[in-house]
């Protein structure tokens, strides 16, 4: 498998015998490159001698040295700086555009590493790499969750940055949708989504202070002031979104994407958007305020907010309920800080330039409890000890961009899962 052969060149994982091309060449290679998964040669910037001849440039791998041709390499001019030609079967010269004949190392992968992988493509359990999870070292462990956590906070930073595009560089909108979106707590997250880009916030903010015209704007947005009959305070509402959807000229999202089923009461969509009606109505400039909490706590309480009283005794439109104050959750605010307020915190820090951001959005993360689902369960069930938000985040970031993409080739454990040797 050519993936392994890339993973053995990376590694460094060659017989210890000295080296020689296909042709007798003696062969040093002094730095296997900078790996590319991008169009390309496989690895930049490669230095090996050839019979003691420094060459820099760059290194092509294949199963089968005919793969070269089989891939049109001989007639595309951006392989002919490649330097060395690496394969586990050597069945055919290789040449650049020029004709030139490329040197051949033949390489092959260790036995104990492909059935290694075999193991981790293969096992039914999960993580594959459980059973040496307990064998790895702290600093291993540590320095592989920080580089996860900077890795997902850059994720994080792509999606925001690419709603900041979608908004014409404005930040409140951006925001606003990042909000919405992890408003849905999973299930609903798509739909909220696509509920904010129909929310046209110059259009809101002319009646902020007004809570009945924002609930308004956002309930008949989402589609849900769509039957005829109703209760009064729905019939009331309907009224005026009609009005506003006139003066706005408003077209709804289609109501059908929301999801209700396996859904507690206190997360219906109707509730989620009361508080967001709330909150958005309480707090303006609300990006603002939050970048300048210098606490987790100034955070909490901007986000705490409530309903307006109409939601104190309903989950949907009609029928009262047990009267109960419709307040975010301690465990609910905190996940939104985690995956709206710090990663917006840290964006804003990259795009300003004010590295302070950055530190605060990373000590914030090391402040907060870990987060609490199958994920992070599973991890801890495996061994790996679980501190804060950070660490939940990493893990987070493990399971999605590499255990469920098979990615164990780049996975810091699968590493060290690979190269083990099992006693006979």
């Amino acid at each position: 498998m050519e993936q392994l052969l890339h993973y053995v060149w990376k590694h460094k994982i060659f017989p210890l015998k000295e080296l020689t091309t296909t042709t007798g060449q003696q062969l040093e290679i002094i730095d296997t490159g900078l790996a590319n998964r991008n169009a390309g040669p496989d690895f930049f910037n490669a230095k090996i001698k050839l019979d003691g001849v420094l060459w820099v440039g760059n290194i092509e791998i294949h199963q089968s040295s005919s793969d070269w041709t089989k891939h049109g390499h001989h007639q595309d001019a951006a392989y002919d700086n490649v330097i060395l030609h690496v394969a586990s079967n050597i069945d055919s010269e290789v040449y650049r555009s020029t004709g030139e004949a490329i040197p051949q190392f033949m390489l092959e992968c260790p036995r104990h590493i492909r059935d290694n992988f075999e193991e981790l493509s293969l096992t039914d359990s999960y993580p594959p790499c459980y059973r040496i999870i307990p064998t790895l070292s702290s600093f291993m462990i540590h320095s592989w969750m920080s580089a996860l956590q900077m890795e997902r906070f850059g994720q994080k930073n792509a999606q925001f940055i690419e709603r900041l595009r979608f908004y014409n560089g404005h930040w409140e909108d951006a925001f606003f949708m990042t909000l919405a979106r992890n408003f849905g707590f999973g299930l609903n997250g798509d739909a909220f989504e696509t509920w904010a880009k129909h929310i046209n916030l110059r259009y809101v903010d002319k009646h902020r202070d007004n809570l009945f015209q924002v609930e308004a704007f956002f309930f008949g947005q989402a589609g849900i002031l769509s039957d005829r009959d109703g209760d009064e305070y729905y019939l009331k509402l309907k009224r005026e979104y009609e009005y506003l959807a006139h003066k706005f000229e408003l077209s709804p999202m289609d109501v059908t994407r929301w999801r209700f089923l396996r859904l507690r009461p206190s997360n219906f969509p109707h509730i989620r958007i009361a508080q967001l009606a709330s909150l958005y109505h309480r707090s303006y400039g609300l990006l603002s305020q939050l970048l300048e909490q210098t606490t987790l706590n100034g955070i909490r309480k901007l986000l705490r907010g409530g309903t307006s009283e109409y939601w104190v005794n309903h989950y949907v439109f009609g029928g009262n309920t047990t009267s109960h104050p419709k307040t975010l959750s301690d465990s609910s605010i905190d996940l939104l800080i985690i995956n709206t307020i710090i990663p917006c915190l840290y964006a804003f820090g990259i795009h300003k330039g004010k590295e302070q951001l950055c530190l605060r959005a990373t000590s914030f993360l090391e402040e907060l409890k870990p987060e609490n689902n199958h994920i992070i369960r599973m991890w801890s069930q495996c061994g790996l000890k679980v501190s804060h938000a950070g660490d939940s985040q990493a893990l987070i970031q493990l399971k999605k961009e590499y255990c469920d993409k098979k990615k164990c080739l780049y996975c810091r454990i699968g590493y060290e899962y690979l190269k083990q040797k099992k006693k006979s």
